[in-house]
Order: C-alpha cells, then sequence, then structure tokens
C-alpha cells in the first residue's frame, strides 16, 4: 500500500500541517507551534518604530521620524545578531523581518521623505516614494531567494537599511545645519530617492561586515579607530552619520567601476601578450 507524506506550510517556526496521503485520502497532522520570542520581540520593535515614524511624518515632525527608522535599524541588526547567537533562527523569523524591514525602511522613509522634500514636485515626488517601496520590496525578495546561494560577505544591491538610514541622516543634517520643517523643491533630494531605489535592484556588491569577529584579536590601530569613531559620534553624531552612509552608498558603484577597470586592463594586458607573441612566432618563421 502505498503511503507518503507532503509538507504544506511547514517551514521551521511557523505553524504548518503535514499532509498525509494514504490510498487516495488524506489526513492532516498538526506541527508542533511555536516561534521564537526574543529575536522577534526586537523585530517587532523595529516594526513599532516604522509605524511610528510614519506617525510623526504625517504631523510634519521629521526630526523625530528620522530618529526612529534610525533605531529601527539598531533593533533590526540586534534581532538577527540575537537569533545566530541564541540559536533561535528560523524562517518564520525571516519572513517577519523582511515584512517589518519594509514598513521601518521601505513605507517609513518614503512618507517622511515625501512630505518633507517631495511633495512639490506633484507626480514626480510620489513617484519616487512610489518606486523607493517597490524596489525595497524587490530588494527584500531576492534577499530571502538568494540568502543560501551567495557570498555572506558582499550584499547584492544597496541594503534596504542602508538606503533608509541615508535619507533619515540627510534629515537630520538638514536640521543639524538649522533648517525647520519641510524643505523647498530641491532636485538633489528627488534625484537621491531615485539614486538609491535604483541601488537597491542594481547588481553592485556592497560589503555586509558579516565576516567581522570581535571576539578575535585585532590590529591595534583598530581599537584606536573605534575609540575616534566613538568621539566623532558623540560630539557631532548627524554629520559622522551622513558621512559614513553617504561613504557606505558610494563604495558600492566605487567598487564596481573599480572593478571593471581592473578587468579592461587585465583584458588589454592579455591581448597585447598574444599580439607579441604572435609577432614573435611569425619572426621566427
Amino acid at each position: 500500500m502505498r503511503r507518503n507524506k507532503e509538507r504544506t506550510n511547514g517551514t521551521p517556526g511557523i505553524p504548518g500541517e503535514v499532509r498525509v496521503l494514504h490510498g487516495g485520502a488524506e489526513r492532516k497532522l498538526p506541527l508542533h507551534k511555536g516561534v521564537y520570542i526574543l529575536p522577534n520581540l526586537f523585530t517587532t520593535a523595529g516594526l513599532f518604530l516604522g509605524v511610528y515614524s510614519t506617525i510623526m511624518s504625517s504631523h510634519d515632525r521629521f526630526l523625530e521620524a528620522a530618529v526612529c527608522i534610525i533605531v529601527a535599524h539598531l533593533c533590526d541588526g540586534i534581532d538577527g545578531r540575537l537569533a545566530r547567537l541564541t540559536h533561535t533562527q528560523s524562517q518564520f523569523g525571516v519572513e517577519y523581518d523582511s515584512l517589518a524591514d519594509l514598513v521601518a525602511f521601505g513605507v517609513a522613509p518614503a512618507i517622511m521623505m515625501y512630505r518633507w522634500a517631495l511633495e512639490p514636485w506633484g507626480s514626480w515626488g510620489w513617484l519616487a516614494a512610489s518606486l523607493y517601496v517597490a524596489c525595497g520590496a524587490l530588494r527584500l525578495a531576492r534577499f530571502n531567494v538568494q540568502i543560501g546561494s551567495v557570498e555572506k560577505r558582499k550584499f547584492v544591491g544597496l541594503p534596504i537599511p542602508a538606503a533608509a538610514d541615508m535619507i533619515a541622516s540627510t534629515v537630520l543634517l538638514y536640521y543639524f545645519f538649522g533648517g525647520e520643517g519641510a524643505t523647498h523643491k530641491h532636485i538633489v533630494v528627488l534625484m537621491m530617492v531615485y539614486v538609491l531605489a535604483l541601488l537597491m535592484v542594481s547588481n553592485v556588491r556592497y560589503h555586509s561586515f558579516k565576516d567581522i569577529d570581535l571576539k578575535k584579536r585585532q590590529p591595534f590601530y583598530a581599537l584606536v579607530a573605534i575609540i575616534v569613531i566613538i568621539k566623532f559620534v558623540v560630539a557631532e553624531p548627524q554629520l559622522l552619520l551622513f558621512c559614513a552612509m553617504l561613504a557606505y552608498v558610494a563604495s558600492g558603484p566605487t567598487g564596481w567601476l573599480l572593478s571593471a577597470a581592473r578587468r579592461r586592463r587585465s583584458r588589454a594586458a592579455r591581448l597585447f601578450k598574444l599580439a607579441a607573441e604572435g609577432r614573435l612566432r611569425a619572426g621566427g618563421e
């Protein structure tokens, strides 16, 4: 008698069922139900901060909205590391984290930027905000699909939290230099949103920093650099955050251009070598 099992909706950490096929008949057997609490609490905190940021943007309180996005990124970083340290990783956590990221780093920054700087642009403004959210969703979906098949040291495309931090740090820098309320019709801000959206769905590689192990011995200058960074964070956090995010966003295209230049030089060197060898053979004949 033929008897086999087919799992449906039974991803780790997600309530699901096992469908047992027995002579053409089906019986549903419940799986163990439950989720890991600790990492998902931080994911939920990031989600709440994204919603609160949206509420602040609707009341034109852009400084508070930007700070919420930055803190949401901290929660997003903690939940992943906490799950790895406590061995509480699950498919439920991956999917829930992606949904929370779309709210905190997709919808919240888009609404903040629209209310802060894009509204005067009319259709170009809301299209930029909508494109940012759509590209962020595509970036998260591609990450989930490629999570087991790409190099862990590199991200394919700009991570959506980094894009959100770039937007939030721009708002913080605006207030740092004495700005108040919404901006005027600045094309630089409009172009920045379009560029960030396209970088998220590009094939440009970004460093993930997942290979850094603070438990191992590091060079002495690394400690000095960390102390200097902490000093700047305490002294001028808005300025340092903007410069750091701008450097990270620019690092992807810069690395791609340098890599393309190296490939062209290598190809030219091979062609020159082949041509030289061909001339030597022709001369020998």
